[in-house]
């Protein structure tokens, strides 16, 4: 269905927006509010019905709130002011006010042209049950062999796609490959001051996730932290994993192969000092580390993900886990083939780690890469090395 608006057009097939014929990038939320005030357009939707569709029922601040309804007037180009579109009801909700045509048949998109900008593409997300009761975000997308990645359980994959950077590397995985990603909602916000971490619920967590996207026997792509769960995942499952890479892995965390105690890891030491700041100096600080090689747009954004993810206590519980971690006893078990990719001067996780991987899974490939970037990212000369060798890998017999 097509719904046309002012000088909008927002379709719900394609879940795209256009404005005066331009497309609109929008974050999945603003997607969605501006999908239901579209749907309902006259009438009044309160906020408890915002927060049911738009933020499935969760607790939300109303600085959250005010900043999706603000993100929505801009893509429409409407604002607060004016309210030519979306008028304020005052204390009760919102009304979209413009006149709204549905258009059922849509009829096929024109070819691009090759300088054409691309269109908006908006991933759905939905939430699942996770293994200790807590929500999971699940987005699917593309189409191909199933594709499951696992990252490091504070990466929020909705924030991601308000990145460039990340976006772009996350729709170049889309494009061969029908994709999953999810993040585990709430993490650490049990009360307790130190929550547990857990690695093989999150293993479980894989699982089911794989499950409510529909993959029976699928590949794994696990990036940096994410490895823990995926490990695990593959030893006890190996009729599910056809596959596995591993970017950015390690066998052993910082503190334990360097016998230091994980109170004293640097890391550490900077989230005990400036999580969620309001300044992003100290979340950039920590994201340099792990990106020397930028670019810069793609540190703050990693920097703001992790801040506003998990709270200060869930963080330094995560980085105490991953400095005590061992996995070198799962390695043995691994029985699919396995992928290992690895920056040459990566300074937080070194090369060395990429080969005791690949020394101890058996059959392992490793591809090093010419950077210090932990994670290769699109616009870098390492990112075109990684994209053709993760395709000749999963296209290769078993």
């Amino acid at each position: 269905m097509q719904h046309r608006f002012a000088d909008c057009v927002l379709d719900d097939a394609r879940l795209t927006l256009t404005r005066s014929g331009a497309p609109v990038a929008v974050e999945p939320r603003v997607f969605d509010l501006i999908h239901l005030l579209v749907r309902n357009a006259g009438e009044l939707v309160t906020r408890d019905r915002m927060i049911e569709e738009v933020w499935q029922g969760r607790i939300v601040s109303e600085s959250a709130i005010s900043a999706c309804i603000a993100a929505a007037r801009k893509a429409v180009g409407d604002d607060g002011k004016t309210q030519a579109v979306i008028r304020t009801v005052a204390r009760r909700g919102l009304m979209l006010v413009a006149e709204v045509t549905a258009v059922g048949a849509v009829a096929p998109l024109p070819e691009p042209s090759a300088d054409a900008p691309r269109p908006a593409t908006v991933p759905r997300v939905r939430y699942i049950a996770g293994a200790g009761g807590q929500p999971i975000a699940v987005s699917v997308n593309g189409s191909g062999p199933p594709l499951l990645r696992v990252d490091a359980p504070a990466w929020d994959i909705e924030v991601e796609w308000t990145s460039p950077y990340w976006r772009d590397a996350t729709e170049a995985l889309a494009q061969s490959y029908r994709l999953a990603r999810f993040t585990r909602r709430g993490f650490g916000d049990g009360g307790d001051a130190a929550p547990r971490v857990d690695y093989e619920a999150l293993a479980d967590d894989i699982g089911l996730v794989a499950d409510a996207a529909g993959f029976e026997r699928f590949a794994l792509f696990s990036q940096s932290g994410g490895i823990h769960a995926a490990l695990r995942f593959a030893v006890r499952h190996p009729s599910r994993v056809s596959r596995l890479v591993i970017a950015g892995g390690y066998v052993e965390g910082r503190s334990r192969r360097s016998g230091t105690d994980v109170a004293n890891d640097a890391f550490r030491r900077l989230v005990s000092e400036g999580w969620r700041s309001e300044a992003e100096g100290i979340g950039a600080a920590f994201m340099f580390a792990y990106l020397p090689e930028g670019p810069l747009d793609a540190i703050l954004a990693a920097a703001r993900n992790f801040q506003g993810s998990v709270t200060k206590e869930a963080e330094l519980a995560l980085r105490d886990a991953i400095n005590a971690v061992d996995n070198g006893a799962l390695l043995p078990q691994v029985r699919c083939p396995t992928l290992i990719v690895h920056a040459r001067h990566d300074a937080v996780h070194p090369l060395s780690e990429a080969r005791k991987l690949a020394a101890g899974i058996p059959n392992a490939e490793l591809l090093v890469l010419e950077t210090a970037n932990h994670l290769p990212l699109p616009g870098k000369p390492a990112w075109d090395v990684f994209l053709a060798a993760f395709r000749d890998f999963m296209d290769a017999a078993p």
